[in-house]
């Protein structure tokens, strides 16, 4: 399991004097202030789950990644990776570990891709079998055979991304971390990196932990939502609680087969909770949260078919990626979510 208690990380940043008179004295005294990055995350994930962890610009996510795979040590508290500090026993604790940076490469830019893979698998020790069974099942899933002998410089994004991808687990890491995966990417290679991660995810051996500000890639892929926000902590759940957190409810969409006056529409929907116009012809029914889909589905149908007057009538999900969009832009919003639940 991977396991945060009190996660906190500070920093120095430096305050410079503007123009040329501070420059100067900038050189006989120098400001630095504290900024904390990560403010006490607690979080535990167990073995085999796929956990996304979202939340603004700055908000902590990329220094929690660095913090859980080794590279920035905690200013205080701790974390634990099957039992290891990956600060303390980074050695140990990186032949565990899968990581893939989106705006960064750990394949050799000059080398061909499965030159690169080839040291890799030498520096982890990958029995030449297993590995050579690796390179054909990423060739299935992720495409990568007609990518083997291109130096890694000439591949395009979505190339580079899929060999960054299986180059990662090559040596079938017990966690796997994400950081923005699939930034930039067009539309067809993110399916299928969504694709191949959904079968990692369900085969359940590998951890996954999910940075990005992608929210098709959580939605798709993560039943498990950690929310950062100015270093905090702001919920850790599903994804379904987040938005009702967030004030999203599913709504039934009713379109009738002409324009409704008020009168009529009041008739049409007396009894249901609270309709709202939407145009002159259609209708969204508030879904409260725990309430019956069936139930409110079964009570305008009979009614609409009835008068003969439905044209379509559909569950519509909240948008996600606008309540999360206005959430981010609100500190107010931030302060009155206090602390996960």
């Amino acid at each position: 399991m991977l396991v945060a208690q009190g996660l906190t990380r500070t920093f120095r940043v430096l305050d410079r004097s503007r123009g040329l008179a501070g420059s100067i004295r900038d050189l006989f005294r120098v400001d630095h202030r504290e900024r904390t990055a990560v403010a006490g995350v607690d979080f535990r994930i167990e073995r085999g789950e796929t956990v996304a962890l979202i939340g603004p610009n700055g908000a902590g996510k990329s220094t929690t990644v660095k913090m859980l795979t080794g590279v920035l040590k905690p200013t205080a508290g701790t974390v634990r990776a099957a039992g290891l500090d990956p600060w303390a026993d980074r050695t140990r604790h990186v032949r565990q570990l899968g990581v893939v940076f989106g705006q960064r490469t750990q394949l050799w830019w000059d080398l061909a891709v499965i030159e690169a893979f080839d040291l890799l698998a030498a520096m982890f020790e990958v029995p030449d079998g297993v590995y050579r069974a690796r390179l054909a099942h990423f060739d299935d899933v992720l495409g990568i055979g007609p990518l083997l002998r291109t130096p890694v410089r000439q591949l395009s994004l979505g190339e580079r991304m899929r060999c960054e991808l299986a180059a990662a687990l090559l040596h079938e890491p017990r966690y796997l971390l994400l950081d923005e995966p699939t930034i930039g990417l067009d539309v067809a290679v993110k399916l299928r990196l969504r694709a191949f991660l959904a079968e990692l995810r369900d085969a359940g051996r590998t951890t996954l932990l999910l940075t990005t500000h992608d929210l098709a890639d959580v939605v798709a892929l993560c039943p498990r939502v950690l929310l950062l926000a100015d270093g905090k902590l702001l919920h850790d759940g599903p994804i379904e609680t987040l938005t009702a957190r967030l004030g999203g409810l599913r709504h039934l969409h009713v379109q009738l087969r002409g324009p409704a006056s008020d009168a009529d529409a009041a008739a049409l929907f007396r009894g249901l909770p609270s309709p709202t116009r939407s145009g002159p012809d259609s209708f969204r029914v508030p879904l409260a949260a725990g309430a019956s889909a069936p139930d409110l589905l079964r009570a305008v149908l009979d009614r609409t078919l009835a008068a003969n007057d439905i044209a379509d009538l559909r569950v519509v999900a909240p948008p996600l990626d606008e309540l999360v969009a206005a959430f981010y832009e609100s500190p107010a919003d931030r302060a009155r979510a206090g602390s996960p639940r």
